[in-house]
């Protein structure tokens, strides 16, 4: 173990191992988590260890969550067709290999018989099979129904023979232009008439940005660590509504996600960010801090400065609180500035800088927009934000504060 303490990873891979043991702790009070276990066991069907072949101490902690429950596991359970069978292969190479150096008793470790398999899934040879998709498309697309005489065409013999018509429909026309010519007295031209100018098409009218255009949603922090290269940082893990196959998202638990850093580590504590819904800005351009890329941002709130104060980053800082029945995705608006979001905010045109002053809170701690705080508003009315359903955002006990 001390040799794995020492190890140096990359900041990708030391964030993969945080964020593993984080889930090993989730296993070890709920081992039986079939979400998590479906998971687990589909991470490892092509790898060795949790970072492919790289040894950690979060196989050490994923082995010491799940021992215990493991080797009272059915057969099923271990080898059946709705088994996990890579998690007993991944935990029996842990107990078994010395590069871990757990000096397990032989008593102490899960039995596990390599001839006590129940299901196998079927080979599929990749190579074969693709070979003959391709051939049955090249048959599909070169064959015809059987024509006169019972000859099929081919592609190739209809391309030529199409070919062949065009050029002796060609050379017909060409000798009845000629003949025409020969014939009779040339006819006079026609003069050519002057074509109108086209009528130039009106510029499409531009929309002024209003703060609609920024992607506000209720996100659901699965598990937040510290960053492993910069100490005012947290790495989140959040669910904001993706679909699948959305850039820059992964799955974690069953949902799609976005990794989100946020300088808010000593401001927060670390359990205050795990497991709790937030709101956050998730159409912001990603960004690389410090290794990580981050692709969306927490909303938070924090005391406005005075005219001549230097923000010393010192706090109190409060998360924006979702509605208590929001669900992870639910988008919020400001009321009287509702409208469909852009898909990614260009960052040239600052709509993010223009109207996050705008941000603030009230008395009742709502947040809300102020539109007399931003002239591109259009209007100097006071928007709470909300959810579809009116549902409040608020903060905890900061008044008339800024928040971004």
């Amino acid at each position: 173990m001390a040799a794995l303490e020492s190890q140096k990873l990359s900041p990708t891979e030391e964030t993969e191992v945080q964020q593993w043991i984080t889930t090993s702790e989730r296993l070890k009070s709920s081992p039986s988590d079939t979400s998590i276990l479906e998971k687990l066991n589909s991470h490892l069907t092509s790898r060795t260890t949790l970072l492919g072949t790289k040894p950690s101490k979060a196989d050490v902690a994923i082995y010491q969550s799940l021992a215990s429950a493991v080797k009272s596991w059915t057969p099923e359970q271990r080898t059946g067709q709705q088994g996990h069978p890579h998690i007993l292969r991944h935990l029996d190479f842990v107990q078994n290999s010395g590069l871990f150096d757990l000096k397990i008793d032989d008593a102490d470790k899960i039995k596990v018989d390599l001839d006590d398999v129940l299901y196998v899934k079927p080979h599929t040879d990749a190579k074969a099979e693709k070979e003959r998709l391709k051939k049955e498309k090249a048959a599909a697309a070169t064959t015809t129904t059987t024509g006169e005489g019972g000859i099929t065409a081919t592609l190739v013999d209809r391309t030529k023979a199409a070919a062949g018509a065009v050029k002796d429909a060609a050379v017909e026309a060409k000798d009845k232009a000629a003949a025409a010519a020969g014939a009779g007295a040339e006819k006079p031209k026609k003069e050519k008439k002057e074509k109108a100018p086209k009528p130039q098409k009106a510029p499409a009218a531009t929309t002024p940005p209003l703060p609609h255009l920024i992607d506000l949603r209720v996100g659901h922090i699965l598990k937040a660590i510290k960053h492993p290269e910069a100490d005012s940082l947290y790495v989140s893990t959040i669910a904001m509504g993706d679909k699948s196959g959305t850039e820059d998202t992964s799955e974690y638990e069953g949902q799609i996600c976005r990794t989100v850093c946020s300088g808010l580590n000593g401001l927060i504590p670390l359990e205050e960010m795990q497991n709790r819904k937030v709101v956050v800005v998730a159409n912001l351009k990603p960004v690389k801090m410090r290794g990580i890329k981050s692709c969306a941002m927490v909303l938070a709130a924090s005391p406005k400065l005075k005219e001549g104060e230097v923000d010393d980053h010192k706090g109190p800082v409060e998360l924006v609180i979702p509605p208590e029945d929001a669900k992870a995705g639910d988008r919020v608006c400001f009321d009287g500035w509702r409208g469909e979001p852009e898909g990614v905010l260009n960052p040239k045109k600052k709509i993010w800088e223009t109207f996050q002053p705008g941000f603030t809170t009230t008395d009742s701690l709502e947040v809300v927009f102020d539109g007399s705080l931003v002239k591109e508003a259009g209007k100097e009315e006071v928007g709470k934000l909300t959810t579809a359903s009116g549902g409040v955002c608020t903060v905890k006990t900061l008044k008339g504060a800024t928040v971004r």
